[in-house]
């Protein structure tokens, strides 16, 4: 019986390296890895590290342009069309939020839907049921 729990306790224990935890994926390789990268632009040239990463394929890149939208709008305007140019070259999608831009590879896209399942009305009652109606996109490109 002894046996039979040392086997267990060894079949889900981990190793652990410092306060790290190494988990198994499954996947074979470097290339299979995807790795989320936060950027900022302060400044055009802070672009280039942001293509030559998207080029790579594996990356979704995270883009801060808070500094650069207040330092000079027109500037970024430039960084956000080549960012997009590059992406659209690369067959991946680019979303705005805030202070941020979402760029993913071909093989993510980013939900542009409603997330609340149901509105409260100006009554504090919810929202009568869908109707089946077809509904015209709320924001078109």
């Amino acid at each position: 019986m002894a046996g039979l729990m040392d086997w267990l306790g060894s079949m889900f224990s981990s190793k652990e390296e410092g306060e790290y935890l190494e988990v198994e994926t499954g996947q074979v390789g470097e290339k299979a890895k995807i790795l989320i990268r936060p950027f900022v632009l302060r400044e055009f040239d802070d672009v280039k590290n942001v293509l030559e990463t998207l080029r790579n394929g594996y990356t979704i890149a995270i883009v801060d342009v808070k500094h650069l939208r207040d330092r000079d709008v027109f500037e970024l305007k430039r960084a956000v069309g080549k960012i997009k140019k590059t992406c659209d070259a690369l067959e991946g999608d680019i979303a705005g939020f805030d202070n941020l831009i979402i760029v993913t590879p071909a093989f993510a896209k980013i939900h542009r839907g409603r997330g609340a399942p149901a509105q409260v009305g100006t009554t504090g009652q919810a929202a009568p049921e869908d109707t089946g109606a077809p509904r015209r996109p709320i924001d078109k490109y």
